[in-house]
């Protein structure tokens, strides 16, 4: 490999910042209160539910794994965010290659395992709603560790592969049109042939492993809710839809961020676009900010005791 090759694919450069150097020093303070808020109240709800024992439900484990995802991504995000707008000053961030494999694979496990974990609850949901009599037997403390597990490590190894296949590819631009880096966008800087092919299939298909039948079995699942509500009374049916309703609109916060950011990318994925910049911030930012309030506000038990922890510290 020449020298010139070896620059290339030993150093990235994210060009999203030039569409952003002009408001580095105000994005800056707003992505850091925005990593403070999230930072504060996914660890409070995660704190509620992990100190407070009647909370100790399976649902409310889905919930704080959620968060702690939210938590885990976040974290990944806005350091390394706020550290490049302050380092930014020429519109270019240079990132090595190794630091960008590793956000990605950040990124889209977490992302996926959240899929699944939206997919986990949707399936405890109907459960307990629809053959309540049972749910105590079906819906065991040790099932449910299985199926966090389940959750957590499948995206983890399929997207570990994808990461190892786009590591060994060679690059023939050094130029990503975004602010953090993700596995689709390595690969589209590869040079191509059979490796990169082969890892743009297998890319397809950890995101219908991941992403796409997870989403469609919330669906069925929900759908499945909705037929059994309509055949019972309005108190049950009252009931058992607010309790699904902070799980939907976390679930269609993710799949619409994930849906704008994958369709924008096929429609320009062969010239720099501000809107597909502006897509990649919104798909981090929106559910990290989003997730905690849905659920610290729409989940009654979890507002109970917000509510209360926070009226107690101001009395005292």
């Amino acid at each position: 490999m020449t020298s010139a090759g070896f620059n290339v694919t030993s150093s990235l450069t994210l060009v999203g910042f030039s569409s952003l150097s002009g408001h580095s020093s105000l994005l800056f303070f707003v992505f850091l209160l925005l990593y403070l808020f999230v930072l504060f109240s996914d660890s409070l709800v995660i704190y509620i539910i992990c100190s407070q024992r009647a909370l100790h439900r399976p649902m409310f484990a889905f919930v704080a794994s959620v968060l702690l995802n939210s938590l885990t991504a976040s974290t990944v995000f806005y350091p390394k965010l706020l550290s490049d707008l302050l380092l930014s000053g020429a519109g270019l961030v240079q990132v090595s290659r190794t630091l960008c494999l590793c956000q990605s694979f950040f990124v889209s496990s977490l992302g996926g395992s959240s899929f699944m974990l939206l997919s986990a609850m949707a399936f405890d949901r109907y459960l307990s709603i629809c053959h309540p009599m049972h749910y105590a037997v079906l819906v065991t403390p040790a099932k449910v560790v299985l199926m966090l597990l389940l959750c957590w490590m499948l995206p983890s190894i399929l997207v570990g592969v994808s990461t190892l296949l786009a590591s060994r590819l060679p690059l023939c631009r050094a130029q990503l049109n975004r602010v953090y880096c993700d596995i689709y966008s390595l690969v589209s800087l590869s040079c191509g042939g059979a490796e990169a092919q082969l890892s743009g299939i297998y890319g397809l298909l950890i995101t219908a492993v991941i992403i796409f039948l997870p989403a469609t079995f919330v669906l069925f699942s929900y759908a499945k809710i909705l037929f059994i509500c309509l055949r019972r009374s309005r108190s049950f049916s009252s009931k058992a839809l607010q309790t699904c309703l902070p799980h939907l609109l976390v679930f269609f916060n993710y799949s619409i961020s994930v849906s704008l950011d994958l369709l924008l990318r096929r429609l320009q994925s062969n010239r720099e676009s501000d809107s597909t910049l502006i897509t990649s911030i919104l798909m981090m930012l929106v559910p990290t900010v989003l997730n905690p309030v849905v659920y610290g506000l729409k989940l009654k038990e979890v507002f109970m005791h917000v509510k209360r922890l926070l009226r107690g510290r101001r009395d005292s």
